[in-house]
């Protein structure tokens, strides 16, 4: 073995370290939370179990999170530069929005997740919704977007440039689903800064599926319907 290789780090401390970087940027996002009931900062009244700030805390955490996985098998696998900066992006900016909802939750006395397992229930008492989310509205199982545990299993199969196209199918697709509850939010949340993240995410997210309808072009690929 060459010292070259002697020094190199071994995977399990690659892992290490990329759990160490991920509790980090939770606990910062959890502090940005929790900075709501400094002075001046928000509205500190707590809301309701039911309500459109909870339920959407709860929810989108969820949601991130397989975003959040998707990236992170995309920065290990993909050789292309331009996806392995957008899979960065996004990992690191869902990471620290997971860690904010969850500061909300804790500091609200919530639990991070719905109790009975339904999604999207905060959207299904209100008139306002669009009719696309209406039928994923308060039940059980996958929110809209999510890829199944089949497709995870696939996505983890590929390389190269069948790799690259699935990813992108499945991103693109998985931005587009949690779409509808960021507007929800952005218009219904009784949170200031619940109303600001959920805007932020819709735009953001919107630039990034347009890029990603580009990237998938270029490879002669469309998006799954």
């Amino acid at each position: 073995m060459t010292a070259a290789e002697q020094s190199r780090p071994g995977t399990a401390t690659r892992a290490l370290v990329a759990a160490v970087a991920v509790l980090a940027v939770l606990l910062l996002g959890a502090a940005v939370g929790l900075l709501i009931r400094l002075p001046g900062s928000d509205n500190a009244s707590v809301p309701a179990k039911d309500s459109v700030d909870v339920g959407f805390s709860q929810d989108m955490a969820v949601h991130h999170v397989q975003g959040i996985t998707m990236a992170n098998t995309a920065r290990d696998k993909t050789t292309n530069q331009a996806i392995r900066q957008l899979a960065f992006d996004i990992e690191s900016t869902q990471l620290e929005q997971v860690g904010r909802m969850k500061g909300w939750l804790t500091l609200w006395g919530m639990p991070e997740q719905s109790p009975d397992g339904t999604h999207m229930k905060w959207m299904a008492t209100a008139s306002h919704h669009s009719a696309g989310t209406t039928s994923s509205a308060g039940k059980a199982g996958l929110m809209p977007g999510m890829a199944s545990s089949e497709e995870l299993a696939r996505l983890r199969s590929l390389s190269g440039t069948e790799f690259d196209v699935y990813f992108l199918q499945l991103m693109l697709r998985h931005h587009q689903g949690g779409a509808p509850m960021a507007e929800y939010a952005a218009t219904h949340a009784g949170q200031n800064v619940v109303r600001t993240l959920a805007d932020n995410m819709l735009k953001s997210q919107s630039s990034e599926s347009e890029y990603m309808k580009q990237l998938l072009t270029e490879r002669g690929a469309a998006p799954l319907q």
